[in-house]
């Protein structure tokens, strides 16, 4: 975004890279997977890079108030600075704060999930998908997130996004507004385990393989990390893949 700045050009979007998406390997992938698309449909995106600080909703989450608005401000400040109108993330963490909490604190800006602007440039004609292609025929389960499910009430770009594959998509007896948790929300990805016989992961993974799905579709760095975990504790990470959205259409566009 300085860069960009600095030459007087003004992206289309500021794509929020976030925490995971900048760090973790295995979301450093979906990081990498977004930008090959929007380099295919030829829209100017920038990132803040060094820029970018945690958005502070681990931090909120966990009822440390005080660290999550100073990450907060100093967020907006620079966001504002740069008068960015329109961010897209690929973590429904990031997208639930940006767009719903930072308001109040002066941080007014339009908000997309990956899925929502996937979904977007489908139905607009600008990804086109390869006929047949990897997924042809697979059966494909989707996790909802909590953030960007019943936090926010996005459910159908995500499934239209996978009916875009030539796949077969099948449904967990918990699904949509009746979802269950990855486990790793509300902060609970950066503590120990609290007293109880299972944990919520394998519960999920168990919903997961109970479809006779050979891919986990899901649009969270949290929920990735947590039903690869799941899928692995019950030994069928040969047989189950999870993948993000744009993982599954990168794969599957025409470039």
């Amino acid at each position: 975004m300085a860069e960009m700045a600095a030459e007087g050009r003004e992206p289309e979007i500021l794509f929020w890279v976030g925490c995971a998406g900048s760090f973790d390997a295995r979301a450093q992938k979906v990081t990498k997977a977004i930008c090959q698309v929007l380099d295919a449909v030829g829209m100017s995106f920038a990132i803040l890079g060094t820029e970018e600080m945690c958005t502070g909703d681990p931090a909120r989450r966990a009822g440390n108030e005080f660290v999550f608005q100073t990450l907060a401000l100093q967020n907006i400040q620079i966001l504002n600075g740069y008068e960015v109108k329109k961010i897209v993330t690929a973590c429904p963490h990031c997208f639930n704060t940006l767009k719903n909490e930072y308001p109040a604190l002066g941080g007014n800006y339009e908000v997309v999930h990956h899925s929502q602007l996937l979904q977007e440039l489908i139905n607009a004609g600008r990804i086109k998908m390869s006929e047949g292609g990897t997924f042809k025929g697979k059966k494909i389960t989707y996790h909802d997130s909590c953030y960007l499910g019943r936090v926010n009430g996005v459910y159908e770009a995500p499934r239209a996004v996978l009916e875009s594959l030539d796949s077969q998509l099948v449904e967990m007896k918990r699904c949509r507004s009746n979802g269950l948790c990855c486990g790793a929300g509300g902060a609970q990805m950066f503590k120990e385990d609290e007293p109880g016989d299972k944990r919520i992961n394998l519960e999920r993974a168990e919903e997961a393989l109970k479809t006779g799905a050979s891919i986990v579709a899901a649009n969270c760095p949290f929920c990735l990390t947590m039903m690869q975990d799941g899928i692995k504790a019950k030994d069928k990470q040969d047989e189950v893949m999870v993948y993000d959205l744009a993982e599954l259409i990168v794969n599957n566009m025409v470039r």
